[in-house]
């Protein structure tokens, strides 16, 4: 493991732990070897290394191209595992590298929401995480996060002063598809993913996947 992300995973858990009430619950489910695929809703630039934090493998996520401008920034990120994508379009390198990791056995970080949620719980999935999934064939953890929405930036990741809570479901597996995998059929297998995210949450957090009589917004 890099010692830049051993030293930024424990800088991390003694700021959580320090200034904010941070809980996780389910670490018990994380497997502890082989390919794994963490899905998770997205509310804060504080998510990534509050899941680094959490979850007790070394995780590797991508991260915005503008990031990486800065080369002491660019350097730090790429140690602790972050791959540099583009914000629109579909990013084929950014798959590639993404089953690359899973085949060698790696754990990856996706938010299949594609960006953070502007306060109205969580957006649907995109297919390109059933497309992953589907590929690799690799165990799913669904993970739900709450409380990062009040983290406005990254100059409040040292000091956080709020409640974060982190639950860790069960790992599961999406059925083998034969043949072609349509949009309409990777779209299904995203939902799938995303309801399982869903589960962990509370009512307000889960946004297109609360049942419609239960939707509203949270702060």
């Amino acid at each position: 493991m890099s010692v830049f992300y051993t030293l930024g995973t424990n800088l991390a858990r003694l700021c959580f732990t320090a200034f904010a009430r941070w809980e996780v619950e389910g670490r018990e489910a994380v497997p502890p070897m082989g390919p794994l695929l963490v899905v998770s809703n997205h509310l804060s630039v504080a998510d990534p290394p509050v899941l680094v934090a959490s979850i007790p493998r070394r995780l590797h996520f991508v991260g915005k191209r503008s990031l990486f401008r800065n080369p002491v920034a660019a350097c730090f990120l790429t140690n602790v595992g972050v791959h540099p994508v583009d914000q629109d379009g579909v990013n084929l390198d950014a798959l590639r590298w993404n089953l690359r990791l899973l085949q060698q056995d790696q754990t990856v970080l996706l938010f299949p929401e594609g960006t953070r949620s502007r306060g109205e719980g969580m957006s649907r999935g995109q297919p390109g995480i059933a497309y992953i999934a589907a590929k690799s064939q690799a165990p799913i953890l669904p993970v739900g996060i709450t409380g990062t929405e009040r983290i406005k930036g990254y100059w409040q990741l040292p000091f956080p002063l709020c409640h974060m809570k982190v639950t860790i479901g069960e790992p599961f597996t999406l059925p083998i598809i034969e043949g072609n995998l349509s949009r309409p059929v990777l779209e299904h297998m995203a939902d799938m993913i995303m309801n399982r995210v869903a589960t962990l949450l509370p009512q307000d957090y889960k946004g297109y996947y609360a049942p419609q009589e239960g939707r509203k917004q949270h702060r």
